[in-house]
């Protein structure tokens, strides 16, 4: 199966990594004049305005992102989609740049605000929405209509029958827009497909335990199937996630028969092909139903600790809803060097760590997290590996390492003005040998959906967030050997927001 030759993904991480991949071109340049639309336009088709009630419903960020999504026989209707949708993807804030104009900006982040990532949303008839397949419009906060009709048994066969997806009432589905993120950022693109969709994930998981409504993460289904019902060309717009909503008692009925979707529709404004891409998304995908079934396994990774220990601080309680936070987050422009406190640390790692409900998920995250702490009250200055079973840091070497913390991040000034960085690192080895190809979509996305809860986590502490790109082979040899044969996915920096006069 070619999801297990695993070589492919080799060959596009490596090829990708920061500064000299053979997959880059160091002499790319990108003007943000040249950005593309960050809107998919159906022409033509009929839409279904969302009622949009922004009002907090009580529950905090903090308690949002670290709840038991175990919510049984709830079904949203049209507003509470709608809130689900805004609070994961919607337009939050405008802000003028100048020689740019008026950007709009989403309630979760996106590398270079290029906001690649499309959601769909699959449904029986619902309070307010008939049965259908639509595209959501956040620019109008409108549904496209593509297909009328219950087709979320369609979407269950494709998962090889997850339980999750075959009882739920409404299912999402994310996609990645390949060329509007690769206009900026060559073939690493594929990694920000990840990236950007877990940041999204984090909201999308954080809102709808807020509404006691079940949702899980589902990334092992029939690629090819999922482009068919959506009308896609896997080539231009490929499916990344899929997310039921809620649970009925009864399984999904029999779907209507699937006819060809003769819909006019612009993704993109460039036609930019990346085959290093698209080569690594077919080594990834899987073929049939059987084959997503034999697939999906957990894994369970076992460490055993023998060094000493620093037990994490104590919890901060924070009453702020979730709803105000995801509008006032941003990615932070500029750090201050102030300290934050490590009760504040310990709190951004004790929730944003909580058990994600994915079909890839066991006890233990698929990443392993190491920091560096610029300036943590509390804590010495130096490097740390977190050890979430024991709830506490394991200190890897003492001292000042704001420039290695800064070099690590691209040389950018946010990683070292932070006062912590966080590396998201997985054993790739052992996660392709369980996983195949695919194993790279997980760690990605596993990895994204945790630095998507700790910006909520900092920005509902009053602190500021930016997610950041790094140099691969550079943070593996900073944090060794303790991360050796580790691979760097996601890096977040954390610290206090310098004000503006």
């Amino acid at each position: 199966m070619q999801n297990y030759e695993t070589e492919a993904t080799w060959h596009y991480h490596n090829g990708t990594k920061h500064p000299n991949g053979m997959l880059l071109n160091r002499f790319h340049a990108y003007h943000p004049s040249h950005r593309p639309s960050p809107y998919k336009i159906y022409k033509n088709v009929p839409q279904v305005s969302i009622p949009l009630d922004k009002t907090p419903i009580g529950i905090s960020a903090l308690d949002a992102i670290s709840m038991e999504n175990s919510y049984r026989h709830t079904i949203p209707d049209l507003g509470v989609l709608g809130r689900i949708l805004y609070f994961s993807s919607g337009i939050t804030k405008k802000i003028k740049f100048q020689g740019l104009g008026e950007i709009d900006f989403r309630a979760a982040s996106c590398t270079g605000a290029l906001y690649h990532i499309e959601i769909y949303i699959i449904c029986k008839d619902i309070s307010g929405l008939e049965a259908g397949v639509y595209h959501f419009d956040p620019k109008h906060m409108k549904l496209d209509t593509i297909r009328l009709g219950d087709f979320r048994k369609f979407i269950s066969n494709a998962t090889a029958e997850e339980q999750f997806t075959s009882q739920a009432p409404v299912i999402l589905v994310f996609t990645d827009v390949f060329s509007r993120n690769s206009i900026k950022y060559q073939s690493r693109e594929y990694r920000h497909a990840f990236w950007d969709s877990g940041t999204i994930l984090a909201n999308t998981l954080a809102i709808t335990s807020a509404h006691k409504i079940s949702s899980k993460v589902i990334t092992g289904f029939v690629d090819s199937k999922i482009c068919q019902l959506l009308g896609l060309s896997i080539s231009e717009e490929a499916p990344i996630a899929i997310v039921p909503i809620g649970q009925t008692v009864q399984e999904a009925p029999a779907f209507p028969p699937l006819q060809e979707i003769n819909i006019e529709a612009v993704s993109s404004d460039y036609e930019i092909e990346y085959p290093e891409i698209n080569a690594m998304h077919e080594s990834s995908c899987l073929l049939t139903e059987a084959e997503v079934a034999s697939w999906r396994r957990q894994i369970t990774l076992e460490e055993k600790y023998s060094a000493r220990l620093i037990p994490l601080g104590k919890n901060i309680t924070v009453q702020e809803p979730l709803e105000k936070t995801i509008i006032r987050r941003g990615s932070t422009r500029k750090f201050s060097l102030e300290p934050i406190t490590f009760d504040q640390l310990s709190t951004i790692l004790n929730h944003a760590t909580s058990r994600t409900n994915a079909d890839f998920a066991s006890q233990k995250s698929l990443s392993d997290i190491y920091i560096i702490a610029n300036a943590v009250d509390g804590l010495e200055s130096g490097s740390y590996y977190f050890v979430k079973e024991k709830n506490s840091l394991e200190q890897l070497r003492k001292g000042n390492f704001r420039h290695a913390s800064g070099n690590l991040g691209l040389d950018q000034d946010l990683p070292y003005d932070a006062s912590v960085t966080i590396f998201f690192m997985s054993n790739l080895d052992k996660i392709l040998g369980h996983f195949g190809n695919r194993g790279y979509r997980v760690a990605q996305i596993d990895a994204a959906i945790t630095g998507g809860k700790m910006y909520l986590a900092s920005y509902a502490l009053g602190l500021g967030a930016t997610g950041l790109t790094f140099y691969d082979d550079l943070v593996t040899n900073f944090f060794s050997p303790h991360a050796e044969n580790r691979e760097t996915m996601f890096l977040m920096a954390i610290g206090k927001k310098e004000k503006t006069t």
